[in-house]
Order: structure tokens, then C-alpha cells, then sequence
């Protein structure tokens, strides 16, 4: 069996997902609820998010895409700390379903996500939706295809209202 490709964004009303290369908001429960469902599978990720995170996510094989051609795979990988380097959104998905035959993540950011979108390439959205306009400068693309919504649960942290979606095509 083929593992399940899955993408997993926070966004607002307006699909913003982020501004200046960073997260619109820092919601616990949110963070909470990410590690919960990605820990122990293989994360795909663009060079730019990765920067942003500064750091390897602990406890998942951390796949980086970059354009750039200086950046060797073998060099540059660090499998002490689950580095891996691909060039491409289907190198990428290759190599992650080489490690673990249930499910990856694909976790952003824009470019990755519009590429995975526009490509056809994913099974599943898990989606927070967080409540109001976040004034974001980068925008999660139409998912108007995932037809089925295989569970909805409402939620609050401070002021934050936001809720979470699984949908499938």
C-alpha cells in the first residue's frame, strides 16, 4: 500500500498562511495538534520554511526542497538529525514514501503548497482554519476539488477561534 500524501496548513478567512516568512499567530493548540499528527512520519518542506522553523522538527524525517544547485543532497544532508535534501516536490515525495508507507506531510510553505495543489499530488488537507483576516502576504491556493470532509472540530486558545478539517477529494 502506497503511503497517503497529506498536507497540513493553518490559515485565515482569507487563506493567508503567513507574513514575512513567519506563522500569523502562535496557538499552543495548534502546534499541539500539528506535532501530534505528523510526529514519527517523514515532513516536506521548502528551503524558506525550513529557515524560518531554524531548526529540524524532532521525531520526523525532515525533507527540504531547494532550487539550489549547490546544495548536494548527500553533502547536505544530516541523518543524525533527519536532514534529507531533494530539488524537487516529487523528489521529495519519492523519498518520503521510501521511509514510511502510511502517511507524509507536506507542510508548506506557499510555493510548496501551490506546486502540491496545482500538481495534483495530495490525498488529504488537514486544515485549521483560524477565525478573522490575519493580513498575510502568502495565501494557500484553491482546494475547491477536496470534496469530502472526513471530520470537523471547533476549538479556542486566548482570543483565537479556529477549527480543524480533514478533507479528501
Amino acid at each position: 500500500m502506497a503511503a497517503k500524501v497529506s498536507l497540513i496548513v493553518a490559515l485565515d478567512d482569507q487563506k493567508g498562511i503567513g507574513a514575512k516568512n513567519r506563522l500569523l499567530w502562535n496557538i499552543k493548540k495548534d502546534l499541539a495538534h500539528f506535532r501530534q499528527l505528523t510526529l514519527n512520519h517523514p515532513i516536506i518542506m521548502g528551503r524558506k520554511t525550513y529557515d524560518s522553523i531554524g531548526r529540524p522538527l524532532e521525531g520526523r524525517t525532515n525533507i527540504i526542497i531547494t532550487r539550489q544547485p549547490s546544495s548536494d543532497p548527500d553533502r547536505h544532508s544530516d541523518p543524525d538529525r533527519n536532514i534529507k535534501i531533494t530539488h524537487s516536490l516529487e523528489e521529495a515525495i519519492d523519498l518520503a514514501k521510501s521511509i514510511d508507507n502510511q502517511e507524509i506531510f507536506i507542510i508548506g510553505g506557499g510555493e510548496i503548497y501551490s506546486q502540491a495543489m496545482t500538481k495534483n499530488l495530495v490525498d488529504r488537507l488537514y486544515i485549521t482554519h483560524v477565525k478573522g483576516d490575519y493580513k498575510a502576504d502568502t495565501f494557500f491556493p484553491s482546494y475547491d476539488h477536496f470534496k469530502t470532509l472526513i471530520n470537523q472540530t471547533s476549538d479556542q486558545e486566548d482570543d483565537y477561534q479556529f477549527e480543524y478539517k480533514i478533507w479528501e477529494k
